[in-house]
């Protein structure tokens, strides 16, 4: 109970920080781009012509490609379970009439995010390329199971996870623009790119609010870093199944589809992990208790470790094929 008081006090302590972040990180509505930006334009009379164009760069794309477009739009398209998830986290209050700055932050956070599941949403239609309705079952299924992400109503565990999922999710959006660029898709490269720069800023702001908690409460932070990389940090894609599977059985095949792409790999988890050691300075910490010190040492170790542990791994071609695009006739 005295651990919750403490975290409940440094999120009332910081919140009137969090217009400042919402300044430096976010853009406002007005100004911010749009999924009709990027989209052919249903009121023009050229709307069916730029259409075919969409369909006819899409066909340059494998099938390697398709299942990891698919699933980091599943991914986005999970957006109200995550808003729901970050309401409810100690700290975050939506109530009494006068919701407070952190509510006001996931709201704002929620409609930036909300962008990227509808642009791609809307771009794998036009593109004929998967099957919508198994896409449409996968993103049901995500929302209704739910997931556990083991942060429970922590904020601090609850932004170290949103700061290590925030580049994971700039780094794979970036490079499935790269390849789409690549293969001469400079639409679908240019949308990757810049929902991959949403998420970087996104990924910015999450790891300065751990690091303005460090100063707060060092040990508390210390801690729940470490609580957290113990438990390893789940992507919601490890949650996903097909008509008829069960909870978590596609995200293996999609892991393997990725690594194999080279879109989010063991190496950039390892990456990740170590770029934030390195911003939040865990080496020069101070006013840490005994646990507290245990833990930094298992952190600035731990990225050492997982990087023999990815340099063993390997990921074959499988046989296994997703119902999202066995049905499109590309194979």
């Amino acid at each position: 109970m005295a651990e919750k008081n403490i975290r409940l006090e440094v999120m009332q302590a910081i919140e009137h920080k969090v217009d400042g972040f919402m300044n430096q990180f976010l853009i406002p509505v007005e100004d911010i781009w749009q999924p009709s930006d990027f989209l052919p334009d249903s009121e023009n009379d050229n709307f069916l012509s730029d259409v075919e164009t969409l369909r006819g760069e899409s066909k340059e794309l494998g099938y390697d490609f398709w299942v990891t477009m698919v699933a980091d739009t599943i991914t986005e398209e999970a957006l109200p379970t995550y808003e729901s998830w970050l309401m409810d986290v100690e700290g975050i209050n939506q109530h009494d009439g006068k919701p407070n700055g952190w509510s006001k932050w996931v709201r704002a956070w929620t409609g930036e995010e909300n962008r990227h599941g509808d642009v791609l949403n809307k771009y794998l239609y036009l593109s004929g390329r998967v099957n919508m309705r198994e896409v449409e079952i996968t993103t049901q299924h995500l929302l209704t199971d739910g997931f556990d992400i083991g942060t429970d109503r922590d904020p601090y565990k609850n932004f170290v996870y949103t700061s290590f999922q925030e580049l994971a999710t700039n780094i794979s959006h970036k490079r499935v623009g790269q390849m789409a660029k690549k293969k001469g898709n400079a639409l679908l490269g240019k949308m990757c790119t810049i929902i991959a720069g949403d998420e970087m800023r996104h990924h910015l702001a999450y790891r300065e609010f751990v690091k303005t908690i460090f100063g707060e409460d060092p040990s508390g932070m210390m801690l729940a870093f470490a609580d957290m990389m113990k438990k390893k940090i789940v992507m919601p894609a490890h949650f996903l199944r097909e008509s008829g599977g069960v909870v978590g059985e596609a995200f293996e095949n999609f892991s393997n589809c990725a690594q194999r792409l080279g879109v989010y790999t063991a190496q950039d988890y390892v990456d990740i992990l170590r770029k934030l050691n390195v911003y939040w300075e865990l080496e020069t910490v101070r006013s840490l208790n005994d646990e507290a010190e245990k833990a930094r040492d298992y952190l600035i170790k731990l990225p050492a470790r997982l990087e023999r542990i990815a340099e063993r791994m390997k990921f074959p071609e499988d046989d296994y094929r997703f119902k999202w695009v066995e049905a499109n006739g590309m194979l």
